[in-house]
Formats: C-alpha cells, structure tokens, sequence
C-alpha cells in the first residue's frame, strides 16, 4: 500500500472515530488530523474539508434483508437482528453511529437520514401491509429502531446498554412487526 493511501486511511479512521464519539459540531479538522498523527493541511489536500470528509464517512448502507409476503415469517425479529448486526455485528456500520449522533445539530446529517429513509427503508415497507399507510409505518419502525439505537449506543442508558441481544429482539420484535403491518395484524407464529 502506497503512502498516500495510507494516510488516506488513517484520515478516514480518525474522522470515523471522531464523529462518531463528537458529532458533526465537535469534530475539527485539527482534532481529526491531531488523532491520525497527521497536519490538518493533508485533510484539506486529500479531501476538500471536514464537509467532504464527513460525506464521506456518514454514507449508509443499509442492507435490508428482502422481505417477501407470500413467506409468513417474523418480520420484527428478522428487522431488528439485521439491525442489531449493523450497529454491533462483524459488519459494524460507523455511519449509522455518525449520522445518528450529527443528524440533531446537523441539517445536512438530517437529510441524509431522510434520504435513507425515502430511499431504503420505505421501498422494503412497502412490501407489507397497506400501501396508503406506508409512510406513518416506516417511520414508525425507524423511531422505534433509531430510538433504541439513541439510548443503547449514544446515550448508554444502563438498562437498555446492558441488554442481551436475545432481549432486545423480544422487546422490540413485536413492536416493529406491529408498525411494519400496522393494522394490528401480526405475521409472527
């Protein structure tokens, strides 16, 4: 690996790590260059700014398992450990920490959540339930995730940080499933 691809990463890994721990608002290009052992001047040189670099490491992918209503299944469960695997898996995902933290202080953290949502989590949604209530359902289900996700991952609640992972699926499962039909029907057995 080259040099220059190197401190590409270590600028990447710090502004990660960064956001992640500060937010948009308490994150610099100096304290991201300052973590990565490098002059501020490389992360202008190599990525335009903190607005680019954020760009960058707040992108996500969701990955939603395909969801397919001929199948009665748990959808909940399946939804919420496919979420717990983002957020905590092998395939960590450090944007959604990012973007979680930014997105109250940051209006561009905002609309990239929103466009998550327009772009990723409604079109699964739709596959289920009443088309005309798509909207309130998806948006439902992504307070119930992203606030579980607030208060485990950022603000450490001690009950909902030490939860087992076999808990929060049994918590949590019923209330999405209920929101992804939300018509009261439930497609759990």
């Amino acid at each position: 690996m080259r040099k220059s691809d190197r401190t590409r990463e270590a600028i990447l890994d710090a502004a990660r790590a960064m956001f992640a721990e500060h937010g948009y608002q308490g994150t610099t290009v100096r304290s991201i260059a300052e973590r990565a052992s490098i002059d501020p001047s490389m992360i202008i040189r190599y990525f335009g700014g903190k607005d680019g670099l954020f760009s960058l490491v707040s992108k996500v992918e969701l990955g939603l398992p395909k969801i397919d209503p001929a199948r009665p299944g748990p959808f909940g469960e399946m939804l919420v450990r496919h979420f717990l695997d983002l957020w905590e898996g092998s395939g960590q995902d450090m944007g959604l920490v990012i973007l979680l933290r930014a997105a109250s202080t940051n209006e561009a953290a905002a609309e990239r959540v929103r466009t998550i949502f327009r772009e990723q989590v409604l079109p699964a949604a739709a596959q289920l339930g009443d088309p005309e209530t798509v909207e309130t359902r998806a948006g439902l289900v992504v307070s119930q995730l992203f606030g579980f996700a607030l208060c485990r991952y950022i603000l450490a609640i001690p009950p909902v940080a030490a939860m087992s992972r076999d808990d929060i699926v049994e918590y949590l499962a019923p209330a999405v499933e209920l929101h992804l039909f939300g018509d009261g029907h439930s497609n759990v057995r």
